[in-house]
């Protein structure tokens, strides 16, 4: 028979860099379960991911017990990463930051394609340039 599922917590850390302190313990300590267990097991499944900001989805079963799924990082994170810009424009429209290429946003829109909403790999590319554009990117060809 499968467990009961208490609730799902979803967080946004930085890889290999979980600890009880909030944001995790404000979010997994009042659900009852071992918090040094979830980052223990968090901080080694991310390891060879430092530096980047990683979404995961944690299932909270009524027995205390837990499990959880590790995504991708966010687009403008993988962005950022790409074209080595530290962050994205303040004024976006009338400021622009930098240029990303179109086989950027190609290795992007793959790598991200997984956690996407579309199995389409030109969608993804849109969804991917959109929010170039929005940091204040420059798509060239």
């Amino acid at each position: 028979m499968a467990k009961k599922i208490k609730t799902v917590v979803k967080l946004a850390l930085m890889a290999g860099m979980a600890n009880p302190a909030p944001p995790v313990g404000t979010a997994l300590g009042p659900q009852g379960i071992k918090i040094m267990d979830f980052c223990n097991e968090f901080n080694e499944k991310t390891k060879d991911m430092k530096g980047s900001l990683i979404p995961s989805v944690i299932t909270i079963f009524e027995d205390r017990t837990f499990t959880f799924i590790i995504k991708k990082p966010p687009v403008s994170d993988m962005i950022k990463k790409a074209t080595g810009i530290a962050k994205g424009s303040g004024t976006t429209g009338r400021e622009k930051i930098g240029k990303i290429t179109d086989a950027q946003i190609t290795k992007i829109a793959q790598d991200k394609l997984v956690d996407l909403n579309t199995k389409d790999l030109e969608a993804a590319k849109h969804m991917v340039a959109g929010t170039a554009k929005s940091m204040g990117f420059e798509i060239v060809a």
